[in-house]
């Protein structure tokens, strides 16, 4: 009886520790990401890059399901008196069409091609505590995405964004 104690332990022991774990598929997404472009595409086929042509932003992505993002203009203009509380009104208007930033949690359904931003805070406050689901490529290290909830507020435009990982 003992030594049938003993074996099946041994059994158990090979059965449960002796498995090989499959590696896991590295997440094509965790890291950095630098932003390449930024279009926004009109019913009538205009298209309109809000950013300008070289936007500057970074995108993170963690493990854990954590995003941030945070897009500017590159040339936005200095505010005069050197002091964001004492700004002139054109000073504020091109710093909020200049800047987006949100962060939140994310989830990626490759079976679908979606990627889900369940957005937290965002500096566009309409956006706070909703989740945007957007179309996604990932190929190469560039990751693109459609985004059809865009800060103009209507469906009459679709923001293309196109990522390329840092590292």
């Amino acid at each position: 009886m003992k030594e049938t104690i003993i074996l099946c332990l041994i059994f158990f022991h090979v059965g449960v520790f002796g498995q090989k774990v499959e590696p896991e598929v590295e997440n094509e997404f965790i890291g950095s990401w630098s932003l390449v472009s930024i279009t926004n595409i009109y019913e009538n086929g205009n298209k309109v890059e809000p950013y300008g042509q070289n936007p500057d932003g970074l995108l993170i992505f963690d493990a854990d399901g954590n995003y941030a993002i945070q897009i500017l203009k590159k040339n936005r203009p200095l505010i005069a008196s050197g002091n964001k509380n004492t700004s002139t009104a054109e000073e504020n208007a091109a710093i909020v069409k200049g800047f987006n930033a949100h962060y939140g949690r994310y989830s990626v359904d490759p079976s679908t091609g979606i990627i889900a931003f369940n957005i937290v805070h965002a500096s566009f406050p309409n956006w706070e505590n909703k989740i945007q689901k957007r179309a996604f490529s990932c190929h190469n290290r560039v990751l693109t995405y459609k985004v059809t909830n865009t800060t103009q507020g209507d469906n009459a435009v679709i923001a293309e964004v196109v990522w390329k990982k840092r590292n």
